[in-house]
C-alpha cells in the first residue's frame, strides 16, 4: 500500500493538502483455496462429461453436471472478486474495487462523507463472511480480511466499513477533506 502526494513537501503537511491522492489494498490469500475448490468442481463436471455412461441414467447424470459446472463457476467467480481490494482517495471520491476486475466497484463522492473512523480490528465473522456485505444495523462492507479497516460515516446516516491496509491515513486524509469541504461550504 502506498500513499502518493501530488506536491513535493513533508509529509505532515501532506495531511492537510486537499489534492493529495491515497491508495490501498487489502489481500485474502485463503480466497486462492477456495477458487482452486471452484475449479475442482468445474473438473469434476469435466470428468463426468468424458467419463461417463451414457446408456443409463440419462437425466442424473445431467442433473450432476449442470450442478458441478454450476457451483464450481459461483464459487469460482464468487471467491475470486474478492481476492483482494482497492481504495482509491482523489479530490472528488473515494473508490473501491475488488478482485482482477474490479468488479463490484463502488464510487462514494466525497461530498457524502461526514467524517471517516479507522477500526483497529474487522472481521468476518462481524459483517456474516467475506465480501460485500450490508446488515441493516451497522451498514454495508467490503470485506477480504480481518485487520485494520476504514469506517465512513455518510451524509444519509449509513456506514460504510472497507479492509484495507494503513486505514490510518485514509482516516487522516478523509477527516482533512471533510474538514477542508466544510469550511468552503
Amino acid at each position: 500500500m502506498t500513499e502518493h502526494s501530488r506536491h513535493d513537501g513533508a509529509p505532515a503537511d501532506a495531511a492537510t493538502n486537499l489534492t493529495e491522492m491515497w491508495s490501498g489494498r487489502a489481500r485474502n490469500r485463503v480466497q486462492w483455496l477456495l477458487a482452486a475448490c471452484g475449479a475442482g468442481c468445474i473438473a469434476l463436471g469435466v470428468g463426468l462429461v468424458v467419463n461417463a455412461n451414457w446408456t443409463s441414467g440419462v437425466a442424473a447424470l445431467l442433473i450432476a453436471i449442470i450442478g458441478c459446472f454450476a457451483a464450481g463457476l459461483l464459487v469460482l467467480f464468487g471467491t475470486l472478486a474478492f481476492v483482494h481490494v482497492g481504495v482509491r482517495i482523489d479530490e472528488e471520491c473515494l473508490e473501491v474495487r475488488c478482485g482482477h476486475m474490479g468488479v463490484p466497484r463502488r464510487r462514494i463522492p466525497l461530498a457524502q462523507v461526514v467524517d471517516a473512523d479507522f477500526a483497529p480490528r474487522v472481521t468476518p465473522h462481524q459483517w456474516g463472511g467475506w465480501g460485500y456485505r450490508w446488515l441493516p444495523e451497522k451498514g454495508t462492507a467490503v470485506v477480504v480480511r480481518r485487520g485494520e479497516g476504514l469506517v465512513l460515516r455518510m451524509r444519509d446516516g449509513r456506514d460504510f466499513t472497507v479492509t484495507v491496509d494503513d486505514a490510518q491515513s485514509a482516516v487522516r486524509i478523509l477527516r482533512a477533506r471533510c474538514r477542508g469541504g466544510r469550511a468552503a461550504a
